[in-house]
């Protein structure tokens, strides 16, 4: 929008308050707060839910990868010939044997439920997941047969146990004797604490070589499932449709939106719910413009028609009067963007004083999943967000520029 000089004169003055103005400069005011509120609120919320689900599918999928080949009962004996399919699956970029079993584990008294993870010595090794999140010891340890396994690290904290120490894992389904089935105990030795920073894998996780999973849970040469990884995780369906076939009747595919669907279905109807509650923010603070604009058109009433009889035409008012609401809002929008990213960069501060001034936990990781505040901002989110603002802020502006447009300098200056 092209403005004159005189219009861009006169606009700079409707946004500075006047004689007697001051109760509308302070109805802009809060209006251009508002917006700054607004959004900020829809930045910041809609960043920590984008981090919140990226968070949770890099660590779910970096322990999970992409999908399982799970034989029924929990065993799969011809794991190798249905290794060898996979591999050869075009698209599939690993795929490695898996032993997953929940356990009991105990130290000095104290008993925990565990889930024993089984896995190549390679593979434990080569875990990015695991290899960057280790707190003490290395999973470079863990040897077959070695009787080493890593712990997490909220496990570690339950029991008690520090690197160096012995953990006994509780096998209920041990060998059947003349008397009943006597559970298996077999000790293992600490070698590494690890922390993946989602709450239900650092409290339970139990990681061992592949042989020593076996031993333990009396499988022989059988392994539970095979874990597979491909070339895109969101066309991991379509890529081992091909799969699903070969192994039908002998094992099931499961993918990773399967195994947790109930958690990302629900995080994407909150996602779009946020979005449209703290949308309603930014549509408030555009009736505060409208409100302080409608205020400005009546206060400026005899101004405008001595501008109509000097030969201000009716499109350069409407520009006037767009203009000023519309710097309004970008000027909110402006400040929002500040107020948005600022807080993101100081978001783990913020909660960790705010939690200290108010004695509560504010980021319990046994409910949220995660041990620290994620944030993931979307160029193309946040670009959305701004332009919803410039467009509310601008239709806020048509009815009283078009009010002031009309203005009649007759009527109004008919008895001055």
């Amino acid at each position: 929008m092209i403005l004159s000089r005189y219009e861009r004169m006169i606009a700079k003055r409707y946004l500075l308050p006047g004689k007697g103005e001051g109760f509308i400069f302070l109805v802009a005011g809060i209006s251009l707060a508002a917006v700054m509120l607004g959004v900020a609120a829809l930045i910041i919320v809609m960043s920590v839910m984008n981090g919140f689900r990226a968070e949770l599918f890099d660590k779910i999928v970096g322990l999970n990868g992409h999908a399982v080949v799970q034989g029924y009962g929990g065993r799969l004996p011809d794991w190798r010939s249905i290794l060898n399919e996979a591999k050869a699956t075009p698209g599939v970029t690993s795929a490695t044997p898996l032993i997953e079993q929940p356990l009991l584990g105990s130290f000095q008294g104290r008993v925990e439920a565990v889930l024993v993870r089984g896995m190549t010595v390679n593979d434990i090794r080569n875990n990015a997941t695991l290899k960057a999140k280790v707190l003490a010891g290395s999973m470079d340890n863990l040897t077959a047969n070695a009787g080493k396994v890593g712990i997490g690290s909220r496990l570690a904290e339950n029991l008690g146990l520090q690197l160096g120490d012995s953990i006994t894992i509780i096998n209920p389904a041990g060998r059947s004797t003349p008397f009943g089935t006597v559970p298996r105990q077999i000790s293992y030795q600490v070698a590494a604490i690890f922390e993946v920073g989602v709450y239900d894998y650092d409290k339970a996780f139990v990681v061992m070589p592949m042989e020593d999973a076996q031993t333990l849970l009396l499988l022989g040469d059988v392994v539970g499932m095979i874990e597979v990884e491909t070339v895109d995780a969101d066309r991991v369906g379509t890529i081992l449709e091909p799969l699903a076939g070969k192994v039908a009747g002998r094992a099931v595919v499961t993918d990773w939106r399967q195994m947790n669907a109930s958690l990302f279905e629900a995080l994407a109807v909150e996602r779009v719910a946020m979005f449209v509650v703290l949308s309603i923010i930014v549509l408030v603070a555009v009736f505060n413009i409208l409100s302080s604009l409608i205020m400005l058109v009546r206060a400026k009433t005899r101004d405008i028609a001595i501008l109509r009889t000097m030969g201000a035409s009716r499109v350069g008012l409407v520009k006037i009067f767009m203009t000023v609401g519309v710097t309004i809002g970008s000027l909110g929008m402006a400040a929002g963007l500040v107020l948005g990213f600022t807080f993101l960069f100081f978001r783990q501060s913020v909660v960790n004083a705010i939690q200290f001034m108010t004695g509560q936990n504010l980021w319990d990781p046994s409910i949220r999943f995660l041990t620290e505040l994620p944030a993931k901002p979307d160029p193309i989110e946040i670009t959305i967000i701004c332009l919803m603002a410039l467009i509310f802020s601008f239709l806020a502006t048509l009815y009283p520029a078009f009010k002031a447009a009309n203005t009649d300098p007759v009527q109004v200056l008919r008895y001055e």
